[in-house]
């Protein structure tokens, strides 16, 4: 292992205070802010915000929906983790008028903000807390008159269809027709929350590209300062590429197979929660589509790319010595090798893919372990998209 990957895999459990200052230079703090994304929009402004901003803030919103899964826990998680550790001051938005507007979990704003105390909870045991984190809710921002007017500032610059075009950022197909008249607030609303809470970096799964466009495209009019936009890849669902969620959510033909393949709570068999025991997830696990040899759209790979990895820093096999006997991968690059070689067997990599995920997530279970009617709640919660 390299000294830089070593470095910089040694900060990923550490919570840094305000005072600390990230012992990684501008080339190692980029390469951590910008490893397993799909695009940053734009790398050269990042860099100079890396090299001229001595507390660079970033965020990222999430609707409190319901039980939070791999993609969002380990994925985004990881992301925010990694921009913590390269020294931004990171808010993570409790998007609770996001879920009511979307009409998720019934739109019951006491199981919505349950939702979003349980995420906190699973970010928080993840390791996303200390001084550089904090929490905020919708509820309180909206409270702020001056949060509005930016609202409909952002609502005079943009057209009303434009705007319907951002509708899949929330889940919702490109050719709806039953549009409620509040589902139009949301994409305002969301590229609102950038300006209003300051912050140089905007965070998204690549799903949320459009609002990110958006936001940019009125900064540049209105002559406020435009965000860098970081944008994560979408897991794949267990079941493989099989579009699971219907509708059409962008003109890419690739991203919008993308995003009906992604990992769903809402498409059954397809997603490991956070909370999920460790026989739920070992089961789960086997049952996932991982043809041999293949490294396209495979999501057991692909666990191990954007969670493992950055997570653990290797990959224990543990398999009799008649199937090679036991192996540890130091990095990616040598997992997918042997993968692709044959020498490594689809149910071996789902079994230590299941064996990390039981480890990563353990801190999870500890905690939530402490607040078991929280969880039956989240459990037993009706969970729409």
């Amino acid at each position: 292992m390299s000294l830089k990957r070593a470095r910089i895999i040694s900060y990923v459990s550490q919570p840094l205070g305000k005072e600390e200052v990230p012992g990684l230079d501008v080339e190692e703090r980029l390469e951590l802010v910008m490893r397993n994304t799909v695009e940053v929009i734009r790398p050269e402004e990042l860099r100079s915000l890396l090299e001229t901003e001595s507390e660079p803030k970033a965020y990222w919103g999430f609707e409190c929906s319901g039980p939070m899964h791999l993609g969002m826990g380990l994925v985004c998680g990881q992301k925010i983790l990694d921009m913590v550790k390269a020294g931004f001051g990171f808010t993570i938005l409790l998007a609770d008028w996001y879920a009511w507007i979307n009409n998720k979990l019934g739109g019951d704003m006491e199981k919505i903000r349950l939702a979003g105390e349980y995420f906190k909870e699973c970010f928080q045991a993840l390791g996303l807390r200390g001084p550089r984190v904090r929490y905020v809710w919708t509820s309180d921002v909206v409270s702020d008159p001056e949060y509005w007017r930016r609202v409909i500032t952002i609502a005079k610059s943009a057209t009303l269809r434009r705007v319907r075009r951002a509708l899949p950022i929330m889940g919702r197909s490109l050719d709806a027709t039953d549009v409620e008249t509040a589902w139009l607030f949301y994409p305002c609303m969301q590229a609102a929350d950038i300006f209003h809470l300051d912050v140089h970096v905007a965070c998204a799964g690549i799903d949320q590209r459009r609002v990110h466009m958006l936001a940019r495209d009125v900064a540049e009019k209105m002559g406020w300062r435009k965000p860098v936009c970081l944008h994560t890849p979408l897991l794949m669902s267990l079941s493989g590429p099989e579009e699971g969620i219907e509708g059409v959510f962008d003109e890419d033909e690739r991203l919008n197979k993308r995003i009906r393949s992604k990992m769903s709570k809402s498409v059954a068999g397809g997603c490991i929660f956070v909370h999920d025991e460790p026989e739920e997830i070992r089961s789960k696990m086997r049952k996932a589509f991982c043809p041999a040899r293949q490294v396209e759209d495979n999501p057991v790979l692909e666990i191990a790319r954007l969670i493992i990895f950055p997570r653990l820093g290797r990959l224990d096999v543990d398999r009799p010595e008649k199937f090679g006997g036991p192996v540890s991968y130091e990095s990616y690059a040598e997992l997918e090798k042997d993968f692709v070689s044959g020498s490594l067997h689809p149910l071996d990599l789902k079994n230590a893919v299941a064996e990390a995920l039981v480890e990563i997530l353990k801190p999870v279970r500890e905690r939530l372990a402490k607040k078991p009617e929280m969880l039956e709640v989240i459990k037993e919660a009706e969970v729409t998209r």
